[in-house]
């Protein structure tokens, strides 16, 4: 695959891009328990967004690994997951914010700790987002790479603590033209009492022919589902 961008994104930290139709973006875990909070929309058309409850309904899952796609609110494919080797990715426990970081690790104020204050995930995402003219109100559902969170029969949400290894990467295909919005912060539910988001590395590639069959074969809803972002391009 060709190389065309690569950059770390440091632990707390944010950053943006448009991932071209036909092009894929692999995130790794550089250090182990990281956790990557994820919005995507159509580039080109932005009250498209990305729709997780759809995106498990139609592909009978309640976790997203390899194999299975990311659906927008108008039945197309945002992105397809052609690699993983973490094997799950949470789908259910959100992003958090100023007053949950507050309460869990204390103040972490910029005047004393400068640039390792302590960050959240709504805040850094409604950063980026405001670079592509979008705000608090286009903040809808968030996907946590490398994260997995369990549901028990009495509907507790438990977070699985070192889900992901050091080296651990998932890859995102991009059937269209998708602008991702991410941040390596904690999960919300993480129980570390310490403060410590890990860093996460981004390459973006011209992916190879043939690479997103793995998911758009897994199951008849995403052969509709890339059939359906096909006619978005005629």
């Amino acid at each position: 695959m060709k190389l065309l961008l690569e950059e770390t994104v440091p632990g707390g930290g944010h950053t943006s891009l448009i991932v071209k139709r036909g092009q894929s973006l692999r995130v790794t875990d550089l250090h182990g328990g990281a956790n990557v909070g994820v919005m995507m929309v159509n580039a080109s058309e932005k009250s498209e967004r990305l729709n997780l409850p759809d995106s498990l309904k139609c592909q009978h899952t309640a976790k997203l690994t390899k194999g299975h796609c990311l659906y927008s609110d108008m039945g197309r494919v945002l992105a397809a997951i052609v690699d993983d080797t973490c094997g799950w990715h949470d789908s259910i426990g959100g992003v958090s914010n100023a007053e949950e970081v507050a309460v869990r690790y204390g103040a972490g104020r910029y005047q004393e700790l400068r640039n390792a204050f302590y960050r959240n995930g709504t805040d850094n995402l409604l950063v980026e987002m405001g670079k592509w003219g979008l705000g608090i109100s286009d903040l809808l559902m968030t996907l946590n790479l490398f994260s997995r969170v369990d549901v028990t029969s009495e509907g507790e949400l438990n977070f699985v603590s070192n889900n992901s290894k050091a080296g651990d990467y998932v890859e995102l295909y991009a059937p269209m033209n998708t602008l991702v919005v991410l941040t390596a912060i904690q999960h919300p539910l993480d129980p570390n009492p310490e403060y410590a988001p890990k860093a996460v590395k981004l390459e973006l590639s011209e992916a190879q022919p043939g690479v997103a069959e793995v998911c758009r074969t897994a199951c008849e809803e995403n052969v509709r589902g890339f059939i359906n972002t096909e006619r978005f391009f005629l």
